[in-house]
């Protein structure tokens, strides 16, 4: 299986801005410089700047010393950074790409082969083992593909950085305490190229905050062991807000007539509401019931539809994509039992890298704040698609089509 380390190295930079203390807080992250931003520090002085920082937070003067005595920038690091293009590919191509058989059928190995541990983690912290396994599968392919980079250089890379440097400038100290409590040795922070640890890639903070020695061996170990594991994730899970004993997302069927705008995962309605409109399951009947529910379409109204629960709400924490939140969610729901997507879900239009980009440049001229033109269909751009949509007079789906960029062309 090959490695898939460097594709989810911006995984959960969201959320690196929290709280230090047991329970995560939402906290909004610092924003990011764009991207073509110049680094005007020279280096040397930064780390120097860095160190009695360091210092004054506790840090022993060795452990600065050892770490990054003597280490230099990795620019192929600050390369990536800038690039990132992994997730401008369409919701099939991304989930039939990852959300493989061959990573269900190992999720459910791993169910069955450790299931006293899921259920240990399931009781104490209210989440379901598939829900694990999803996330291992994608992260790291259950150990196969956590990176090879030395996280520290990574870190001190992105610490000096313009584009993200208070954020990172914390990673590196939290790589650092990691240390110096003993759950790892500097040697052994091996990871992805925008610093993520172990088998589930938690950054040095989440890593720091929420790693427990599940297994009760005195260390807090991420990379080999799959009790610290299995207990570390479900601990952080939970830490997102994760409400027990609920669903999370499950594949629907719609009618040709919805009120498309209604589509959002801002906008929550009864699942009684979705029934009324039409809206049934996949397999089971759809209850008719007042559980609130967000029907999400990352292909529009032409492709795979889905009922977003509260619990769904973690994924876009641990990943900002509505891509890879989704496919991340419904490969743990296969792993639950649910039925795979049909490939027929891929023949959707779509826009290509090029087209998105200059309707993105297009919204903008109009008002629409849709972030960097970096051919991404984001939350930015598809709230100013929606908009668009409802002023145009189309289908408000929020997924931008040749004809919402043909109306632009002729309007712009």
């Amino acid at each position: 299986m090959r490695a898939r380390h460097s594709i989810f190295a911006p995984a959960m930079l969201v959320l690196a801005a929290m709280s230090t203390g047991a329970q995560a807080e939402a906290a909004p992250p610092t924003p990011a410089n764009k991207r073509n931003c110049q680094n005007t520090v020279p280096f040397n002085r930064w780390v120097a700047d860095f160190k009695k920082e360091a210092l004054a937070e506790g840090i022993h003067a060795e452990t600065i010393q050892s770490m990054i005595g003597g280490l230099t920038p990795d620019m192929s690091v600050i390369s990536r950074d800038r690039k990132q293009s992994f997730f401008s590919q369409t919701f099939a191509q991304f989930y039939f790409k990852l959300a493989t058989k061959n990573r269900e059928d190992t999720g459910r190995v791993y169910l069955k082969r450790y299931h006293e541990l899921f259920d240990r983690a399931e009781k104490e912290f209210g989440v379901p083992g598939p829900v694990i396994t999803g996330f291992w599968a994608l992260e790291s392919d259950f150990g196969a593909g956590q990176g090879k980079l030395p996280v520290v250089r990574s870190l001190l890379t992105l610490a000096w950085d313009c584009r993200r440097s208070d954020l990172f400038r914390e990673e590196l100290k939290a790589a650092m305490k990691i240390v110096e409590r003993g759950d790892l040795t500097a040697d052994q922070l091996i990871g992805s190229w925008a610093g993520e640890l172990g088998q589930t890639q938690f950054l040095p903070r989440h890593y720091y905050n929420f790693a427990v020695d599940y297994d009760n061996d005195g260390r807090r170990d991420l990379i080999n062991d799959r009790a610290d594991i299995i207990g570390s994730t479900a601990k952080f899970i939970a830490s997102l807000g994760w409400r027990r004993g609920e669903p999370w997302l499950e594949q629907v069927k719609v009618t040709k007539d919805l009120p498309w705008e209604k589509a959002d995962l801002a906008i929550k309605l009864p699942r009684s509401q979705w029934v009324a409109w039409g809206v049934t399951g996949v397999g089971d009947a759809l209850p008719n019931d007042e559980m609130p529910a967000s029907l999400i379409l990352p292909m529009g109204r032409h492709g795979p539809a889905f009922l977003a629960y509260d619990n769904f709400g973690i994924y876009p924490q641990w990943n900002q994509s509505l891509t890879y939140a989704t496919t991340a969610a419904h490969l743990a729901a296969r792993m639950a039992g649910a039925p795979n997507l049909s490939k027929n879900i891929g023949n959707v239009p779509s826009l290509s890298y090029e087209e998105l980009k200059e309707l993105q440049r297009l919204l903008n001229r109009r008002g629409h704040d849709v972030g960097e033109i970096d051919g991404k269909l984001g939350a930015g751009t598809r709230k100013a698609v929606k908009e668009m949509q409802l002023e145009f007079g189309l289908p408000a789906d929020s997924y931008p089509t040749a004809e919402l960029l043909s109306a632009l062309r002729g309007r712009s």
